[in-house]
């Protein structure tokens, strides 16, 4: 097993890899289509690039029990360095394509983009889990975010700033470069974890039962288990609505990308870990229950920030407002969120069981998502934003029936 300290030191670096690619199947992305004319439902319609995310519970398992692609280096780091080599590719492909020109060929390259961080995704989470003792998840996973955030910076305001000198190409040209922090991680820094034991094979059928088919019996055994799938497919629903239409929304108010750069670059960042921090916070405080229902509610009333910026038009401090307001509350909200989810996985197929409830989570997006610039073109955006923050009320109502008959084990309860 590694050095704690050196563990959390990989995982830091692991965690920027794995958020650098997010952007760029998003609001980044999107912020490219806005620029290039793509019309408000065609952009709403790059949501589904990212299905990858969502299905990436359907090959975890290969991952898991296939013969790496470079064995010599473990089990994990024998996946992870191929996957990088490949993301990192994909990217600078990504820079040599033109969404006003051939926008089928941008989507192509972002599919690609996807599928290869969902799959980067799945090779992290494991080598995350496996590489500390239980009492040391909880730093490790601090130190997974605040790389995954720290690269979401660098590939969504830095990007814009470089591109607002330089040109998109060398933005992405830059992100792809980037890409090598990841890959010298794994090759210099990250140690293969010492691998769980795992039952003999026993032949395919075996295999399948024991990585698949167990893991979702386990989870479809839970008292209430409808009622939990559809609370976590619906809890972000709105926020995923707003969410797909950001970028072309600050754009149709006249935003310029270094004011889309200042505002959710340092403070943005700082304002989403201020959220996740106060978040944990009142897990601790108040139980993973209340939290959820007290998150939840401040994410659906802060889609009303939208509709404030709309009616004001072009007001930087509106936008700084609705900024603050919007990550402050996701963070807080993801916190309650991430904690539940947690607790509804068996110590038995933690992985595989997480990988399909966070896949879940995501449907929203991949999916309503995609509708949302058909919604925004045919309603305005004020109507469009109130659409949104009404969408979160099935997924508050969902949580409170479930919540009332199947309360979560909070801290110091026993199962």
């Amino acid at each position: 097993m590694p050095r704690p300290d050196r563990a959390l030191a990989a995982l830091l670096l692991l965690g920027f890899s794995a958020g650098l690619p997010l952007p760029l199947t998003g609001f980044t992305l999107r912020q490219w289509f806005a620029e290039a004319g793509i019309p408000l439902g065609g952009i709403g319609l790059t949501a589904l690039i990212g299905l990858a995310y969502t299905f990436k519970f359907v090959w975890a398992p290969v991952l898991d029990h296939a013969r790496a692609p470079l064995a010599a280096l473990g089990r994990r780091r024998g996946w992870l360095a191929p996957v990088q080599i490949a993301l990192a590719l994909a990217i600078a492909a990504l820079a040599f394509t033109d969404p006003a020109r051939d926008a089928r060929a941008t989507v192509l390259v972002a599919v690609a983009i996807a599928f290869l961080s969902a799959t980067q995704d799945i090779a992290i989470d494991a080598f995350r889990i496996e590489s500390l003792p239980p009492s040391r998840q909880g730093l490790g996973l601090a130190a997974y975010v605040w790389g995954y955030r720290i690269a979401l910076l660098a590939a969504s305001p830095g990007a814009f700033a470089i591109a607002e000198y330089a040109g998109w190409r060398a933005a992405f040209l830059s992100l792809a470069a980037l890409m090598g922090v990841g890959l010298a991680t794994t090759l210099f820094v990250a140690r293969e974890p010492r691998a769980r034991a795992i039952p003999a094979p026993g032949g395919w059928a075996r295999r399948l039962r024991i990585a698949v088919v167990d893991p979702f019996r386990d989870l479809l055994a839970r008292p209430g288990w409808p009622l939990i799938l559809a609370f976590v497919a619906l809890f972000k629903l709105g926020e995923a609505l707003a969410g797909v239409m950001t970028a072309p929304f600050y754009r149709a108010l006249g935003f310029s990308r270094l004011d889309v750069a200042a505002v959710s670059g340092v403070f943005g960042l700082a304002a989403t870990l201020a959220g996740v921090t106060l978040g944990g916070v009142l897990v601790a405080r108040i139980g993973v229950g209340r939290a959820l229902i007290a998150t939840g509610l401040m994410q659906m009333l802060s889609n009303l920030m939208y509709v404030a910026l709309a009616e004001a038009g072009r007001s930087v401090p509106v936008l700084w407002l609705q900024v603050a307001v919007e990550n402050i509350t996701d963070g807080l909200a993801d916190a309650a969120f991430v904690a539940y989810l947690s607790g509804l996985t068996s110590t038995a197929f933690t992985a595989t069981q997480y990988a399909l409830l966070s896949s879940l989570a995501a449907v929203p997006l991949r999916t309503f998502g995609a509708s949302s610039g058909y919604l925004a073109e045919a309603l305005g955006w004020t109507p469009f934003f109130l659409l949104t923050t009404a969408a979160a009320l099935p997924g508050m109502a969902l949580m409170l029936a479930l919540l009332r008959r199947f309360p979560p084990r909070e801290n110091g309860e026993t199962a």
